[in-house]
């Protein structure tokens, strides 16, 4: 969501900062609360941090409803944006910079249609990544999960514990995991017959 010019410069009447509590990319949220806002919730990115603008009048329990609720919308927005292969490969330097200090450097990244039982892969002899184009408007955080798995193959080839002890330094792979594997499950759901006139 674009940012609210008005309400980032005008005067809050609370103001409260907190860490994330979903797969937002900032480092911090703040939630500020406003006496002129009736209705309306709205958030945007200001830096590493989220702001979350709130009627003055919420409840403490209604604000942390909101704030997961806009975080979620956030992050789907900025995984919407369709990220051409050199803006994933970009990505992928950055998280290698971040989670592996540089070591794990992909000669190509890039994104493919026909891989459609798994969410990525890596050819470590040739330095090559590929993404399912099914990951393409899934939360940020799963993209960058994926991405990290494949880097940290270019690192230690197989799924042994060294492979996964690497893994860890990226702190929302079980989350990542989580959603992928609930992805995987609803898609082998048999689907729900719907009522006839008959």
């Amino acid at each position: 969501m674009p940012a609210d010019p008005l309400h980032s410069a005008g005067k809050s009447q609370r103001s409260t900062t907190s860490q994330p509590t979903n797969g937002s990319r900032a480092s911090a949220i703040e939630v500020r609360r406003s006496a002129r806002r009736r209705r309306t919730v709205s958030a945007y990115r200001e830096g590493d941090r989220t702001v979350v603008l709130i009627p003055a009048r919420m409840s403490e329990a209604e604000e942390q409803r909101w704030v997961t609720v806009m975080l979620d919308k956030l992050a789907a927005q900025e995984s919407r944006r369709a990220l051409g292969d050199s803006e994933l490969a970009e990505r992928a330097r950055r998280l290698s910079d971040q989670y592996f200090d540089g070591r794990a450097r992909p000669a190509s990244v890039r994104w493919v249609t026909n891989q459609n039982t798994r969410w990525g892969s890596c050819t470590p002899s040739e330095a090559s990544i590929r993404l399912s184009h099914r990951l393409q408007g899934m939360p940020e955080y799963v993209v960058d999960y994926v991405l990290c798995h494949e880097l940290a193959h270019l690192l230690v080839p197989g799924h042994g514990p060294r492979f996964w002890r690497l893994l860890e330094a990226y702190p929302k792979t079980e989350r990542a995991r989580g959603y992928l594997e609930g992805v995987a499950a609803a898609q082998r759901l048999p689907r729900v017959p719907e009522d006839s006139d008959d």
